[in-house]
């Protein structure tokens, strides 16, 4: 037995040789060929779901890194030179589109049923159709204005030479995160203090319409004043008019129910009362 083990252990060691001096060729083991390349195949499999893991925890802190940088806009600070950095994304934009448009029609909903259980004179029903007005609406904003300020950009960059817009992808991106801030914003708007609700409203506008400006400045500013301003203009427009469109659609005043109409009397003919004739007398 000492002897086979001794055996057995020596060419195993022999094996090991053998595989450090020919590292490309097949080992032979038994009648099956096992070439040296399926063990490195192996080997970089198990490693790649590592990668794999690591790239998507990058881009989920790359999301959540674009999304702060759309909440805290400041001058100086462009959105697509310090956040996209030649890699704009659309997870987020269509995620972002997708739950402000889905949040719209809930809370738009859920303010006439607040409102009807304080006022039952209110009258609702169920408004399913929000939800589609509203994807609508938002995805025709964060795909068509891009689309149309990017055109316009690139008409101007023939005019202008030292123009460099950029890219459509870029664009639809910044629109898509400028997009992020009115999702709490239409949240605040079920607390049924109007005073509060614009409040909320312009405050998320200010910050929206500024980090767009703040973006696209460092591109227009190349071009004359007055195209400039006008563009910056149209970009500002355009957002005011998404967000009190949405303000008066999804949160219009509420309709009550209509009176019932007054009872009406039906007139009687008054009742006369006869009064009994008096009794003749026995005489007569």
């Amino acid at each position: 037995m000492a002897a086979a083990d001794e055996l057995a252990f020596h060419e195993f060691e022999e094996a090991t040789d053998l595989l450090a001096q020919t590292p490309n060729e097949a080992t032979t083991r038994g009648d099956q060929l096992v070439p040296q390349q399926h063990v490195a195949v192996a080997v970089d499999s198990g490693g790649s779901y590592g990668a794999e893991d690591e790239v998507e925890e990058s881009d989920k802190t790359a999301v959540l890194d674009r999304i702060k940088g759309s909440l805290l806009p400041r001058p100086g600070h462009n959105f697509v030179r310090h956040h996209l950095r030649n890699r704009p994304d659309l997870y987020g934009p269509f995620w972002i589109c997708a739950t402000l448009a889905f949040v719209l029609a809930v809370t738009g909903n859920l303010t006439l049923v607040l409102a009807q259980r304080r006022d039952p004179s209110i009258h609702y029903s169920p408004q399913f159709h929000k939800v589609t007005v509203a994807g609508t609406a938002i995805y025709c904003y964060a795909w068509l204005v891009p689309l149309a300020l990017w055109g316009f950009l690139q008409w101007r960059k023939g005019v202008r030479e030292r123009m460099g817009p950029y890219t459509f992808l870029e664009t639809v991106c910044v629109y898509g995160y400028s997009l992020f801030v009115f999702i709490p914003t239409v949240v605040l708007w079920l607390i049924p203090v109007p005073w509060l609700q614009w409040l909320s409203g312009a405050l998320a506008l200010a910050l929206s319409a500024a980090g767009l400006v703040f973006t696209l400045w460092p591109v227009v500013r190349e071009d004359t004043r007055w195209a400039a301003v006008l563009l910056l203009s149209v970009v500002v427009l355009l957002h005011a008019l998404l967000a009190t469109g949405c303000k008066f659609y999804f949160f219009q005043p509420l309709p009550l129910e209509p009176a019932a109409p007054p009872h009406q009397a039906t007139s009687q003919p008054p009742t006369v009362l006869l009064s009994p004739p008096p009794p003749r007398s026995a005489a007569a």
